[in-house]
């Protein structure tokens, strides 16, 4: 069974299970009647199934690469009967940086070589795989560099290795290595290159994700820049304008005749329309933007929030240093929407706000006291911000037990500056 037909089976759940066992059926049917008697043969075409199924369920779920590729080495090495396996990524100054490694129990655990990263050279087996885009295998006895001592201080005698290829191009190579005279079986490629197709699909899904998250933040920088250029927009212009049309028509109704009753309370009740105005004006800019943020910090916009509570909010804030502004933007607007969702929906009467975190991480955890209950994408708004603190590669954990009350969880890395 290929790679990809696993990884398609294990993506499909019980369907798939379906699916396996009639082709699980179907392909020992057509197994010839010698086969049949080698049970040795039959046992390691199970073990096969069973271990690219494994694999593939994992990429299929989406777990971490570094979990991914260590699961695969693993599975890989003890399939093929190897002694050491390891997945390398090519760098563009023709090193290789090993990503993940394993050993057989039964063997010196192997350390990452030459501090994880080291030159491939013109006569490793990755050299060759790089040149030609092909499997290959190498004795180290032929190596000449310092990839090839450390293969033979842990008496590693043979390395086969395998391209890995991602989006059309060649990202890295799948190795397995062998101890003792022996060289390895003649259908070693073949076995090693199923599992290479779940390394190339790991990656692919990996970037794709990464992609994403560039695009989403992409996205909402671009979002916030015109909410701010509004706000300044409304500000600087209608604002004042405003501001100034209202100042005109109060002194234009001090100058009125007191015999002009009527005319002086029509200008009066206009000027009074231009504050409402006004006043609903201000608050839509402070939705479009937190202008505070930029004029005083984020400890200054968490106070204002709290402040503008209508129920009470006890604030414990410890952050270290300055956050860059997309940083401060999504706790604002995470401490903003459930200040607001406490009040509306959970019917609390306490919040509490804790924010801390080091040099490159913050963290916010927000609890209140209300029903519970509340659930991502039901109206309460916080998918929006959860998309937020997504694109900035962090972290939103919601849990909301019936009469106990909710919590929400932030985690945003700080990138160093």
């Amino acid at each position: 069974m290929g790679a990809r037909e696993a990884l398609h089976w294990a993506a499909n759940g019980r369907r798939g299970l379906t699916l396996r066992s009639r082709a699980v059926v179907s392909s020992l049917s057509a197994v010839p009647k010698s086969v049949w008697a080698d049970r040795t043969e039959l046992r390691r075409l199970a073990e096969s199934q069973g271990a690219l199924r494994h694999v593939a369920t994992m990429v299929a779920r989406g777990v971490s690469p570094p979990e991914a590729f260590k699961t695969v080495a693993g599975e890989l090495g003890r399939l093929i009967g190897a002694d050491y396996a390891a997945i390398n990524r090519y760098e563009s100054d023709r090193t290789a940086t090993v990503v993940t490694h394993w050993s057989d129990p039964g063997v010196p655990d192997a350390l990452t070589p030459l501090a994880g990263r080291w030159p491939i050279g013109s006569d490793t087996a990755a050299a060759l795989v790089l040149r030609t885009g092909k499997p290959t295998r190498i004795a180290t006895d032929s190596i000449s560099s310092d990839i090839g001592s450390w293969a033979r201080s842990y008496g590693i005698t043979h390395v086969v290795s395998c391209p890995v290829w991602v989006e059309g191009l060649l990202w890295g190579e799948t190795a397995v290595m062998f101890r003792g005279s022996e060289p390895p079986p003649i259908d070693t490629e073949e076995r090693l290159g199923d599992f290479v197709e779940l390394v190339a699909c790991t990656i692919a899904q990996a970037k794709s994700r990464a992609d994403l998250i560039d695009s989403r933040a992409r996205v909402i920088a671009a979002s916030d820049a015109t909410r701010r250029r509004i706000e300044r927009d409304l500000h600087d212009g209608v604002q004042q304008h405003l501001v100034s049309i209202g100042y005109d028509l109060r002194s234009a109704g001090a100058t009125i005749e007191p015999a002009q009753k009527e005319l002086k309370r029509l200008l009066t009740a206009a000027a009074d329309d231009i504050s409402g105005v006004l006043s609903e004006l201000q608050e839509i800019s402070r939705g479009l933007h937190p202008a505070i943020l930029s004029k005083s910090g984020l400890e200054a916009a968490l106070k204002m929030l709290a402040r503008r509570s209508p129920i009470p909010v006890e604030r414990h804030d410890r952050v270290p240093g300055p956050l860059p502004e997309p940083v401060q933007v999504a706790i604002f607007y995470v401490v903003s929407e459930a200040l607001t969702n406490a009040f509306k929906h959970a019917e609390a009467s306490r919040v509490r706000v804790d924010l801390d975190g080091e040099q490159d991480e913050v963290r916010l955890t927000i609890h209140d006291d209300g029903h519970g209950g509340a659930e991502l994408g039901r109206g309460s708004g916080l998918v929006g911000v959860k998309d937020r603190v997504e694109a900035l590669s962090g972290t939103m954990r919601l849990a909301s037990p019936t009469g106990v009350g909710t919590s929400l969880r932030v985690t945003i890395p700080v990138p160093a500056t």
